[in-house]
């Protein structure tokens, strides 16, 4: 009988055990929503931005990545449609090599205690898609991974695969979005 018993016993922790390796490899197997991606830095806004870059370059014009001096008022106000610099680290910008194509996508680095939402509507409001003269930009997009904001504006043919590259680059993990179209 202490036999039997042993056996049932052994029996049952051989079927809890596989079921707790059943239970930890499911969870295992469902993806992972965190995309890991760490963009802190100039340095990382811009490995991003030229990633990019690189994906869409069959579709897109010859775009060149560069930091904007935020002590530059007229560069930084023509880039980002911000009249401070209050709470803004850093900005990153890409162009086309050429100006007289209406495209920017631009990434700002803000401080943690900055009011995200509130700097989104002024760059949505306040950025200039005619900025290059003889042409504009069709569509306005801005959304925000964590505490950097991106924008992209141009034509819907190069900004939508610009703008949803980057909620894939951040795992779609982006805060309200928002969007404005040219008036002509």
């Amino acid at each position: 009988m202490k036999k039997v018993i042993i056996g049932i016993a052994v029996v049952i922790l051989i079927a809890i055990i596989a079921i707790i390796f059943m239970i930890t490899g499911k969870k295992e197997d469902k993806p992972n929503t965190q995309t890991g991606v760490k963009i802190e830095t100039a340095q990382e806004m811009q490995n991003v931005m030229t990633s990019i870059n690189t994906k869409l370059q069959d579709s897109l014009p010859g775009l060149e990545v560069r930091e904007i001096d935020i002590t530059d008022e007229f560069a930084f106000s023509s880039t980002t449609g911000l009249k401070s610099t209050n709470n803004v680290e850093a900005v990153i910008v890409s162009e086309p090599f050429i100006n007289a194509q209406a495209y920017s996508a631009v990434m700002v680095k803000v401080s943690k205690d900055a009011n995200i939402e509130e700097m989104k509507k002024e760059m949505l409001e306040g950025i200039d898609m005619r900025k290059w003269i003889c042409v504009s930009a069709e569509k306005l997009r801005i959304t925000n991974y964590e505490d950097v904001i991106f924008l992209v504006m141009s034509s819907e043919e190069w900004g939508k695969p610009v703008y949803d590259e980057f909620k894939n680059v951040v795992g779609g993990n982006i805060g309200k979005e928002l969007e404005k179209t040219e008036e002509i």
